[in-house]
């Protein structure tokens, strides 16, 4: 929201608003700290290819095997295998994290032709349709599975199939299920926001996750600024006259 529209309007106390932005803390935890997954990320996979790119090398007529090396003397965690399995480990726990965490910041990809176009209540609908037919209950059933996956895992102590693979493999599937936990609340609480919005008085205002008030919309979209493909286009038809010039 806009800070006039919250100057303007008290922050609503109503209980399912308070529950929503309790939830929405809750989520935004999880997803700020799952974030910093992306570093150990991007540097496992800088030493794989690293490693595999320097194998077999002949420098200044010296014959290279780095990866060798550092699995000789630093840790065999640098075999190609363990750095691969370590990468879609940690790339499991950074998507799986940061997943209830976009929700809740209206980050993720929409395909909108029409939602777009609507009022606010209108789009509350839609997205209150969504969330309780879709999301949520497609939430739960991924859980559920997601369970017998990780405790069949646990009680068969499961291990990579590979001879030089990572062990306990019920720990990366723990922490996948604890972000689809974290996903559900993050559609709970947009869930309960919605039904404020929808079935609400038009005078109650509040901060807004994946909507927008009628006096916030402007020339934006859900906060992004529109793109405006006519002024482009002229502005690359000076740049191309006078080009030419």
């Amino acid at each position: 929201m806009t800070e006039s529209t919250m100057t303007g309007h008290e922050m609503s106390s109503h209980p399912m608003v308070l529950l929503s932005y309790k939830l929405r803390n809750f989520v935004e935890w999880f997803g700020q700290r799952g974030a910093y997954f992306i570093l150990p990320l991007v540097l496992f996979t800088m030493l794989d290819v690293f490693g595999r790119k320097m194998t077999n090398q002949t420098i200044f007529g010296m014959s290279i095997d780095a990866q060798l090396w550092l699995v000789e003397n630093v840790s065999p965690m640098f075999q190609s295998t363990m750095l691969q399995e370590l990468e879609w480990h940690v790339h499991t726990a950074l998507f799986s994290l940061v997943l209830g965490y976009g929700f809740t910041r209206n980050r993720h990809v929409r395909v909108d032709l029409v939602r777009m176009h609507l009022q606010t209540k209108a789009q509350a609908v839609i997205e209150l349709i969504g969330t309780t037919f879709f999301m949520i209950p497609y939430t739960i059933v991924v859980i559920y599975f997601c369970y017998i996956f990780t405790y069949d895992s646990f009680v068969t102590n499961e291990i990579s199939p590979s001879l030089v693979g990572m062990s306990h493999r019920w720990i990366i599937k723990t922490v996948l299920g604890v972000g689809l936990i974290v996903a559900l609340l993050s559609g709970i609480a947009v869930w309960l926001q919605c039904i404020m919005v929808a079935f609400g008085s038009k005078d109650l205002r509040f901060e807004l996750m994946t909507l927008e008030w009628p006096e916030d919309m402007g020339d934006g979209v859900e906060g992004y600024k529109r793109m405006v493909l006519t002024e482009q286009e002229t502005d690359m038809k000076k740049i191309g006259e006078a080009g030419k010039g």
